[in-house]
């Protein structure tokens, strides 16, 4: 379609949901590092798509 544009970044919940992990693991993941993130704010943290991608290539 035109005009679609690919989505930069997932939330956790989606991170958590397309790896096939819990959310909790998702997040502790991120915090040892294994997931790199961005954080918005005090609580808000994003993952981009190309982090995700680089990961699953990985393997």
């Amino acid at each position: 379609m035109q005009g679609e544009r690919r989505k930069a970044t997932f939330t956790i919940p989606e991170t958590a949901k397309l790896l096939g992990i819990s959310r909790a693991h998702a997040y502790e993941l991120v915090k040892i590092g294994k997931i790199p993130a961005i954080r918005l704010g005090a609580k808000r943290l994003i993952i981009p798509v190309e982090a995700i991608e680089r990961l699953l290539s990985a393997y």
